[in-house]
């Protein structure tokens, strides 16, 4: 366990969401809550935490909406980053900040690395063959044409990456290209673009890889495979003209700097932009120079490479920052055996979901099924069920038991604990080894175990209050019911340490009865507090008044 003294600076990085459309329950499960409970255990256990991401504003998804509805990229941006501020503040998020790609903190930060990329010789220029559309007159960049996937034969796979098995493309490996602008079939013609030398990084990336212990598998195993069948340059600039600007001249007009080289130095510039904000100019470094950090990035499966070769390539080549800690990349959340995907519309969406279920409700129902091993399948029955039959039914209901018996019983004032026994310590004892336990599951990113780990320690409640009947008690031994009422609340106190990370709301709830949570262990509540007549602290769900589509 982690001593306030011993503070250790973590960052917690988190994927950037296009600005192009709402995001759904599976951006959610698989990146946005996971990071969130990730780092609020870290700052209860008293390490630094910088928790960052931001909106992109520059993919080509949003090009493509915008043309499709008639409008600007901008008011596509604007419309999407006030839904997703929206999301997070009722979700409680706990960003340290949450920005996005469209600040000029964001390309100074972005300049500074391509120069510095550029100057060292990772970047040159370089002329090459890209598909163009006669019909529009106009270079194709990755999104604006899909065809069939070279290696799984996904008949809609897009020019950057084929969403059914999740390899990274280049638009020349398509089969049957066609312009999603003008529905033809797009010509080759050549053009000049930079692009970042990753071939010079084959080597070092690979031994770093090699050296990665206590990472997922299938992390591991997709970077290696890609190392292993050797590492290709990247052009890192497209013909657009929404994007941020190259910073050198000498390949023509109309190019910007492509949104994969600049969405991961997001991590970077939100780090910056956070001191800066806080008057603590150069407070970044903490996190980013400081062998001592650690820096752990939350992503979907389909962003491992990205972040587990590009991103280190970059920071191999820019010098003096740190590479990855860990990438958690959890795996996918499917929909009736379709993978969740916003360009698509499948799954439901964080917005409409907050419409219908309490934020506490579905942090718990999400959480309790990351896709953290294997792909997922989520259903509306599934996320009622979870929270009826788990949350509702084994945690809520222990909680408002002691506190109604306590309140009716005792005076409504917590019992002293100096009359306990053997049978009284052995439970707390327990408590306090699944609370240790549970810090072990969330430091290695087991979230799910997590949380399983969390929820026992309320059954073990529940067992101890069926094994010594306290409502029997209070009539027959109203001394020893107090103690035991008593001892279950004590037991409720290191169970809600537990579940805190994933459910501040309710955790907020509780804090009349016990105060704030400081740090990570069991703290014994107040005797003799009075507490106020208890309620609910979840809603049952039922599922024949909801009117969802899942």
């Amino acid at each position: 366990m982690t001593n306030k003294n011993d503070s250790v600076p973590v960052l917690v990085a988190v994927a950037w969401p296009y600005a192009s459309g709402s995001r759904h329950l599976g951006h959610l499960a698989g990146a946005y809550l996971p990071a969130d409970v990730f780092a609020r255990f870290q700052r209860f256990v008293g390490n630094e935490v910088l928790m960052v991401s931001g909106s992109d504003v520059h993919g080509t998804p949003i090009t493509v909406r915008a043309d499709s509805e008639g409008t600007t990229p901008g008011e596509i941006v604007d419309r999407y980053h006030k839904e997703f501020l929206d999301n997070w503040e009722k979700l409680a998020i706990s960003w340290d900040l949450y920005t996005s790609t469209g600040t000029d903190n964001h390309s100074d930060v972005t300049h500074d690395v391509f120069m510095k990329l550029f100057k060292k010789g990772y970047i040159d220029k370089r002329s090459s063959e890209q598909f163009y559309d006669q019909d529009a007159g106009r270079f194709l960049p990755d999104r604006y044409i899909e065809g069939v996937c070279p290696h799984c034969e996904y008949s809609e796979a897009r020019g950057d990456q084929c969403e059914n098995c999740g390899r990274t493309l280049d638009p020349e490996e398509l089969i049957k290209p066609i312009s999603k602008i003008s529905g033809s079939e797009p010509t080759l013609k050549e053009t000049e673009h930079f692009y970042l030398r990753l071939s010079d990084f084959q080597e070092p990336l690979s031994e770093w890889l090699s050296g990665r212990e206590g990472w997922r598998n299938h992390v591991l195993n997709f970077s290696k495979g890609w190392i292993e069948e050797g590492l290709h340059d990247r052009a890192i600039t497209r013909d657009l003209d929404w994007g941020i600007e190259v910073p050198v001249e000498g390949i023509g007009d109309g190019k910007k700097i492509y949104v994969w080289f600049e969405a991961v130095i997001g991590y970077l510039s939100a780090a910056k932009e956070w001191s800066k904000n806080n008057g603590l100019e150069d407070d970044w470094k903490k996190w980013w120079s400081n062998p001592d950090s650690r820096s752990v990035y939350f992503i979907g499966k389909d962003n491992v490479p990205f972040h587990t070769i590009i991103w280190p390539a970059m920071l191999m080549g820019y010098g003096g920052l740190n590479l990855p800690s860990n990438v958690p990349a959890n795996q996918y959340v499917t929909f009736k055996g379709g993978k969740a995907s916003a360009s698509r519309g499948i799954g439901l969406t964080i917005t409409r979901s907050l419409e219908v279920f309490e934020a506490d409700s579905l942090r718990y129902a999400l959480a309790a099924s990351f896709p953290e091993q294997s792909d997922t399948e989520m259903t509306v029955e599934e996320i009622c069920r979870r929270i009826n039959e788990e949350l509702v039914a084994t945690w809520g209901n222990l909680v408002n038991r002691v506190l109604s018996m306590i309140y009716n019983s005792c005076d409504a004032q917590i019992p002293s604990p100096e009359l306990r026994n053997d049978e009284d310590m052995a439970l707390l004892e327990r408590i306090d080894q699944i609370v240790e336990l549970v810090a072990e599951e969330i430091d290695k990113v087991e979230l799910r175990s997590a949380l399983q780990k969390g929820m026992s320690g309320a059954a073990e409640v529940n067992a101890y209050l069926n094994s010594m009947e306290p409502w029997k008690l209070s009539k027959t031994d109203p001394e020893r019911a107090a103690t035991v009422l008593g001892t279950a609340l004590s037991a409720i106190a290191g169970v809600r340490v537990c579940l805190a990370p994933y459910l501040p709301f309710s955790t907020e709830e509780l804090n009349d009865v016990f105060g704030p949570i400081n740090s990570w262990q069991r703290e014994e509540p107040q005797h003799g507090k009075k507490i106020e007549k208890p309620k609910p602290l979840f809603k049952k769900v039922d599922i024949s008044l909801l009117d969802l589509d899942d």
